[in-house]
């Protein structure tokens, strides 16, 4: 299925625009499930796959961390492919990799993400030029979300800098992208943090029907109104991350997983603003 196609239906059958990303961290996750299950790897893929369970009502994508899963080693290997099983055929599955090489070794991470693992898009770096994302570029089933004015302090130390007599490297970045857009057979998208409202509007501007994978709202305390107005007059489809203030919102109760779900609503319904324009 074209990706634009499934991402339109799963924010249409959701009614939401959230992402959960999937950031295992062994000392986070809820005690009850420590006491039960005393390997990491054993325990993340349990926790991760009642993650899904208590959210899949309320998103339209999930979002697994690779860095998460490699920090177990070999093991962790294993549990990022059942946990990309794990998630519903009807959702967006995100890799979050954020790879970025030369052909040859890029082709080889898109065989990992896209072959091996499924998933329908995928987190790149373009900081080693624009070439390092044409081996992705060449199935209409797939995404590839570009960093282009991410949501960290540390956006201030490159893509927030003017370059080549834009107002950042970002922007740059973006229009390249819109050029490649008419060579491309996948989907080209950006990744845009809500933490930079005011940064982000040149971005889109350079780039105005592109997908977006955004995070910073939750615990980096990105506006949701700021956000909507940034949007409202932007052409493609949002994916509006949300992770650690998701997944760990239970804390050590023993309710943790109703927590969870009940957090996910919330934020489902505080996205509402920017969700009703596409569904």
């Amino acid at each position: 299925m074209n990706f634009t196609v499934k991402l339109k239906n799963s924010i249409s059958t959701s009614a939401s625009v959230l992402c959960v990303g999937l950031d295992p961290v062994p000392d986070y996750i809820p005690k009850p499930m420590r006491e039960i299950y005393r390997d990491d790897d054993k325990l993340i893929l349990e926790f991760c796959r009642r993650i899904i369970e208590a959210t899949k009502p309320y998103v339209c994508a999930y979002k697994p961390n690779t860095a998460f899963f490699e920090a177990l080693g070999s093991r962790g290997w294993a549990v990022l492919e059942s946990v990309t099983d794990m998630v519903p055929s009807d959702k967006i599955l995100i890799m979050d990799a954020k790879r970025g090489d030369i052909g040859h070794t890029a082709l080889q991470y898109r065989h990992a993400f896209f072959d091996q693992m499924r998933a329908d898009a995928i987190t790149l770096n373009p900081l080693m030029g624009m070439e390092t994302i044409d081996p992705f570029l060449d199935d209409p089933e797939k995404c590839v979300f570009v960093l282009a004015m991410t949501s960290n302090r540390g956006a201030a130390d490159l893509l927030q800098r003017r370059f080549e007599g834009r107002l950042s490297l970002g922007e740059y970045i973006a229009e390249e992208l819109a050029k490649k857009r008419n060579n491309s057979s996948s989907h080209l998208g950006l990744v845009t943090g809500a933490t930079q409202p005011d940064w982000i509007r040149p971005v889109l501007k350079a780039f105005p029907d592109a997908h977006l994978l955004i995070p910073g709202i939750g615990k980096q305390g990105g506006s949701v109104s700021e956000l909507a107005d940034v949007l409202k007059n932007h052409k493609g489809l949002p994916v509006i991350n949300s992770s650690r203030s998701v997944i760990y919102a239970g804390g050590d109760s023993e309710d943790w997983m109703e927590k969870v779900a009940v957090k996910a609503a919330m934020v489902k319904e505080s996205l509402s603003i920017i969700t009703e324009k596409y569904v």
